[in-house]
């Protein structure tokens, strides 16, 4: 049989493997991707992008419920969940077409279907062999779903993506980024909705007061948060609804849907990674070193299948230094995993970066100095809804290098990107006090706390 060969293979066309096959030919590189499904991975097709789409549409819920308060009188006859939905669903096709241009304007093969190795550098999909000198497994992650009785009448986040009505009562069961959104997206656009929490908070690896302020947000927007539960079985009735019998602080809650929102695994076990001698650990995640090298030299991993930050925009920032070290000429490049930034789009969104207080006081002790402010934005001023907006900086030594950045309230998506420059770039406590505050702006608060 014939095989063809490549410079490079990236296994996978989502961030990580579109970015580094683009960047990788724009150097020069003969380049191949293998994706049996639709381009863009989840971030485009069941994560980010249509996640952002429902975020927007239960923020302008809220903004529904604020307008009175400027002296609007509204005729509000409900949303059109599947009106939403179409919309959402033909901007992701649109998407999906348009990586089609980008990997052909790139010189990029595109090959359907599945890989496996049957060797270090060979690559079988659909009975075809296919070699490189460099393969890149981005494979991603697919949601958890709990081995318990019944639990296949649950849905996860892809199943929330495909519902073509908002259902009435909703029990979302997890605590991570994908629960608190969801069940905020959920409650803004009209389902009675519970989230049931394994321990005693959500965001467990966030700040103590980003997870205390989010907790307050959820309930005081009439979200039944119910922790240390756990769901012990899922029970279907004869009118469709399910039963869902936990042990914690309820015992049996009824509800029309119910979510598993309880992690993510990697998708690994189907790529054959023994064959090509790839080490992996018993939950499929692949281990890497600083430069995304796995244990077979020529291999590399990007993305949900390693164990580092799985977030979009990390991926694409991996991937296209990987093409920049192994066809752009510059060696030593690759990605630092510190003071990486993220948001969570709940309802008010929070944003953070660096190290969390605890984080800082495990680290360096007695020289960490905290400097946190709590105000009402002024957009509140006139609204039934009375949220506060809460930043924390997080200081270390006498220079009081800011090492850490934590906000939650109404814009704080996009107030962080500008400040994580700057705390990435090692800005001080003083640089901040030294920069001319815009007024008025939640965001000026950063450069005037005290």
């Amino acid at each position: 049989m014939a095989e063809q060969h490549f410079d490079l293979i990236a296994i996978g066309g989502g961030s990580g493997g579109l970015s580094v096959v683009e960047r990788a030919a724009r150097h020069g590189a003969r380049c191949a991707l293998v994706e049996s499904s639709r381009l863009g991975g989840t971030c485009v097709n069941v994560g980010c992008v249509p996640k952002k789409v429902m975020w927007y549409a239960a923020h302008l819920a809220h903004a529904l419920d604020d307008a009175p308060g400027y002296g609007f009188r509204l005729d509000y006859f409900g949303f059109d969940w599947k009106k939403l939905k179409n919309a959402r669903d033909a901007f992701v096709q649109g998407i999906n077409e348009w990586y089609l241009g980008y990997l052909r304007d790139a010189g990029v093969e595109l090959i359907r279907g599945f890989a496996r190795f049957i060797g270090a550098h060979t690559l079988e999909v659909d009975g075809e062999h296919y070699t490189a000198d460099h393969i890149v497994i981005a494979t991603g992650g697919r949601p958890q779903v709990p081995p318990l009785p019944g639990a296949e009448f649950g849905m996860t986040s892809d199943g929330f993506f495909a519902l073509q009505t908002c259902p009435p009562r909703v029990a979302l069961v997890g605590s991570g980024y994908i629960a608190v959104e969801l069940a905020g997206m959920l409650n803004a656009l009209g389902s009675e909705v519970t989230l049931l929490v394994r321990k005693d908070h959500v965001l467990r690896p966030f700040d103590v007061m980003l997870r205390e302020q989010l907790m307050e947000r959820l309930r005081e927007d009439g979200i039944s948060v119910l922790t240390q539960t756990q769901v012990r079985a899922v029970v279907r009735l004869a009118n469709g609804a399910l039963s869902v019998h936990c042990d914690g602080q309820v015992s049996v809650l009824q509800v029309d849907a119910l979510i598993w929102a309880t992690g993510r695994e990697p998708n690994t076990d189907a790529l054959d990674l023994t064959v090509a001698g790839v080490m992996a650990q018993s939950d499929g995640v692949i281990p890497t070193d600083a430069y995304q090298n796995t244990n077979v030299p020529g291999v590399y991993a990007i993305g949900d299948v390693t164990e580092r930050f799985h977030l979009t925009p990390v991926a694409i920032a991996a991937s296209r230094r990987l093409a920049d070290r192994l066809f752009g000429g510059q060696p030593e490049r690759r990605l630092s995993y510190e003071n990486i930034p993220t948001v969570v789009f709940t309802h008010p969104p929070i944003g953070t970066v660096g190290l969390t207080e605890e984080e800082a006081r495990t680290r360096y002790g007695d020289a960490v100095k905290i400097y946190q402010t709590q105000f009402r934005p002024m957009y509140h001023a006139f609204t039934a809804r009375q949220p506060h907006m809460v930043m924390k900086l997080v200081c270390i030594g006498p220079e009081e290098k800011i090492v850490g950045g934590h906000l939650i309230g109404e814009g704080a998506d996009e107030i962080l990107q500008g400040f994580a420059v700057a705390i990435r770039m090692g800005a001080t406590k003083r640089d901040f006090d030294d920069t001319v505050a815009i007024h008025p702006t939640s965001a000026e608060e950063w450069v005037t706390m005290r």
